[in-house]
């Protein structure tokens, strides 16, 4: 992996024409640290936020070595660059070839689960062994994420005690609970909520919980969107363990994604064209813009010039990507210099979780070079950066307007 001082170092060193990840591991090794001597139990990262290589070998040098996976790719790449890492299965729904591959050749012991079937699965599929931990998910309100996780997956409050008293009784090792508040969790006492929610669960079956995982949702910050203080989330934490009845011995896990490493990717694209307030980017919602096409995220972006002094006046664009699908678009507003076009590069920060991550080949795009840089990313809950990120704000969503009608009485005419 090349490195370079910063983005525009490599941009004025080579104009590279595929997208690039711009990582920046130190920001990874911070969060690491800070997750394992702030949160009061064990922390496993959820491999799903970005499953890179060099991401599992960072964490595993700062002392995360303990992995949330959901598939045998996730394994398998965790198995590959943290030999020793310690592995839970938590996806609820597992085929019986995963199970038994997971258990027989690559160690893993801990599978979640939120059904009979799915337990009666699992132990089909490990030839009834007695050595396994069993993670109960519970579906749970707790209003205030981003992304809402609880239609999918989780035992009911109707179906959870049978579920809890069944998975007790099948194992000789851990039996535990474990729910997700959502994603980019915005406020701190949902945590507190949830675990409530656990613990009437516990006490409706009879049985006391080994192990309550609290899942992730834990957030990063992002322009128009800075949660609170990563430590009231640990402070909401403490609060709740306290509450629950649980045992002295019951231990608390985590499972943080998005708050290890959103910190620690950007993505460079490179302007392939300039139409009114459209730039039209070598990178778009098939690649590492998922989540600023489809709800609309906001990401802060920068400007990188080879040569040459930009505007310092600035303007709102959208962007579409390299595909010819439609859809393949992010409205922003993306404010950049008003004399951006063809040629220039724009980075697009706070793309390390579920950036590169969700790329795909669809219309033969999607290849991305990995280069590290040495600066600091945009913003930061870790007090990298700063935690807002400075746009235009007054009159905004009048500008905008302005600017996009304009753009449209330009095509008609």
């Amino acid at each position: 992996m090349h490195t370079y001082h910063s983005p525009l170092d490599l941009v004025r060193e080579r104009s590279p024409e595929r997208p690039v990840a711009l990582v920046r591991p130190g920001s990874v090794a911070v969060a690491a640290r800070w997750f394992q001597e702030s949160f009061k139990g064990r922390v496993f990262y959820a491999v799903k936020a970005n499953p890179s290589p060099w991401v599992i070998r960072e964490l595993a040098a700062n002392g995360v070595t303990s992995f949330d996976v959901a598939s045998m790719p996730e394994i398998e790449v965790v198995r590959a660059n943290a030999p020793g890492a310690t592995l839970a299965f938590m996806h609820p729904v597992k085929s019986p070839e995963a199970i038994a591959r997971a258990y027989f050749d690559h160690g893993v012991r801990t599978f979640a689960l939120d059904s009979e079937a799915e337990l009666a699965k699992i132990l089909t599929a490990t030839n009834g062994a007695s050595d396994l931990n069993l993670m109960v998910r519970l579906a749970v309100e707790a209003p205030g994420a981003a992304y809402a996780l609880s239609g999918k997956f989780g035992a009911t409050a109707f179906e959870a005690p049978d579920l809890l008293l069944s998975a007790r009784r099948a194992t000789q090792e851990l039996m535990g609970v474990a729910f997700h508040v959502g994603s980019q969790c915005m406020r701190p006492t949902a945590y507190q909520a949830a675990m409530a929610q656990a613990s009437r669960a516990l006490v409706r079956a009879g049985v006391f919980a080994d192990v309550v995982d609290v899942g992730g949702g834990f957030p990063s910050v992002y322009p128009g969107m800075v949660p609170p203080a990563l430590v009231d989330y640990m402070q909401s934490l403490d609060r709740g363990f306290a509450e629950m009845m649980v045992h002295e011995t019951t231990e608390l896990w985590c499972e943080p994604g998005r708050a290890l490493v959103a910190e620690s990717t950007s993505i460079l694209c490179k302007v392939e064209l300039k139409k009114g307030d459209a730039l039209y980017l070598n990178d778009g919602s098939y690649g590492s813009l998922f989540d600023a096409a489809h709800t609309k995220w906001p990401f802060p972006v920068k400007l990188h010039r080879s040569g040459g002094e930009a505007s310092a006046a600035l303007r709102p664009f959208r962007f579409f990507g390299p595909t010819c699908d439609s859809q393949d678009m992010m409205p922003g507003p993306f404010w950049l210099p008003e004399d951006v076009g063809e040629g220039d590069y724009v980075e697009i920060g706070m793309l390390g979780a579920y950036g590169v991550a969700m790329t795909t080949r669809f219309n033969g795009f999607g290849d991305v070079e990995t280069c590290q840089v040495e600066d600091a990313p945009m913003m930061s809950m870790f007090g990298l950066a700063p935690r807002t990120f400075a746009t235009p704000r007054a009159e905004t969503a009048d500008v905008v307007k302005l600017s996009r009608a304009r753009s449209k009485r330009r095509r008609r005419k």
